[in-house]
């Protein structure tokens, strides 16, 4: 990442904007090359200038659902290796349309060049999961991300269209087309979804109809990411450092690197690769396999050149259905690590009073465990007499 960005001028309309709309002329009056002391990360957390590249595995989705039998060793053990040690590979040859995806990117192009005020009529609210946001119209007030999201909601229910009716809803008839790429893309990347656990389940060698049958009701969040070009990019960050809440992370990047991942105490590249998807593992999977496969820190880092976009899509199972590991996975790797709970029950801690980071799951369980505590000593069977 460049460091000397004196010449920049790309900047996001969100962005020169705080909460209640108030206006801040680009961030700092007329010295455009100060970042605002809110978006200021502390040093050790700051991008370095170059990092390494992290040489992931890709696999061949068409070969591995070939059923030939040494693509699927060589694709199972392959992803094992991977996910037991950062949780991150890449698929080729995944049967998503490509145009599609094409399509979708410049309907991100259209959506985040809108003025403010369009793009707001999508805000938002405090504690829920979808909507437009950018960094002044969150819960934080320091460490903020350099970035604008649109978030929409995907339901793998038979005829849902949840998507498209939101953006309705919310924008606009004129943005009907984007509606309806966004919930044919959530299709889309369900479907591939399916297709990643298959893997997933034969990689840790459990039926491959585990993991489908679990997600096959899922309810899961598709959100657009944009991250303007900023003058000074070595003092902020696209996102924080954090390991995702969700199942199973889909991204798809433009030309434009800024993913980074944290294996072996130092920071990795995953530059983008045409017609490919990055995978990682959430906390909520790590969970599932009893704590076999990791969910790794990541973060997005910006640039003086050139904004970057990307599009993730988050598998996440029912709401209301129990996350607990398969008790075939406890045996592999005892005891059982963690308690049962909900994906909503996490889901409600890291959008009202958690900001996600490397320790999220380790903080949820705690609360759980607490929570737990404090029935067992209210219920009247532990009541002391």
């Amino acid at each position: 990442m460049a460091l000397n960005c004196m010449n920049a001028t790309e900047s996001s309309p969100a962005l020169n904007h705080v909460k209640n709309r108030e206006y801040r002329p680009a961030f700092c009056g007329s010295d455009e090359t100060k970042i605002p002391e809110d978006f200021i990360w502390p040093e050790e957390f700051k991008a370095a200038e170059v990092v390494p590249e992290l040489h992931v595995p890709h696999i061949d989705l068409k070969k591995f659902f070939s059923g030939n039998e040494s693509d699927v060793e060589e694709a199972t053990r392959l992803v094992d290796e991977a996910c037991r040690k950062h949780g991150f590979f890449v698929v080729v040859n995944h049967g998503v349309d490509m145009e599609l995806m094409k399509g979708v990117h410049e309907c991100i192009d259209e959506f985040f060049t809108m003025p403010l005020d369009v793009k707001q009529r999508a805000q938002r609210k405090v504690g829920e999961n979808y909507g437009y946001t950018n960094s002044f119209i969150g819960r934080f007030a320091s460490k903020l991300p350099w970035k604008e999201t649109f978030s929409l909601r995907c339901v793998a229910a038979q005829n849902s269209s949840a998507a498209h009716d939101y953006v309705l809803d919310t924008l606009g008839s004129p943005f009907s087309h984007h509606g309806k790429l966004y919930q044919e893309c959530g299709i889309a990347l369900n479907e591939l979804g399916m297709k990643i656990v298959e893997l997933l389940g034969l990689s840790l060698g459990i039926s491959r109809e585990c993991f489908k049958n679990f997600y096959e009701d899922n309810d899961s969040i598709l959100r657009l990411n944009y991250y303007p070009t900023c003058d000074k990019p070595e003092l902020v960050l696209g996102t924080g450092p954090h390991s995702d809440p969700t199942s199973i992370t889909i991204l798809h990047q433009d030309h434009v690197s800024g993913l980074q991942v944290f294996v072996d105490d130092q920071w990795y590249s995953i530059p983008p690769t045409p017609d490919s998807f990055v995978i990682n593992i959430g906390d909520t999977f790590m969970s599932l396999t009893n704590g076999i496969y990791k969910s790794c820190l990541h973060r997005a880092v910006v640039n003086c050149k050139e904004s970057r976009k990307s599009l993730a899509f988050f598998l996440c199972p029912a709401h209301d259905k129990v996350v607990r590991a398969p008790e075939e996975l406890v045996e592999k790797n005892p005891p059982r690590n963690y308690s049962d709970y909900t994906w909503e029950m996490l889901l409600k801690m890291t959008q009202k009073d958690y900001r996600a980071d490397f320790k999220t799951l380790e903080a949820f369980m705690a609360r759980v465990q607490k929570e737990k505590s404090l029935e067992d000593t209210t219920s009247p069977a532990g009541t002391s007499t």
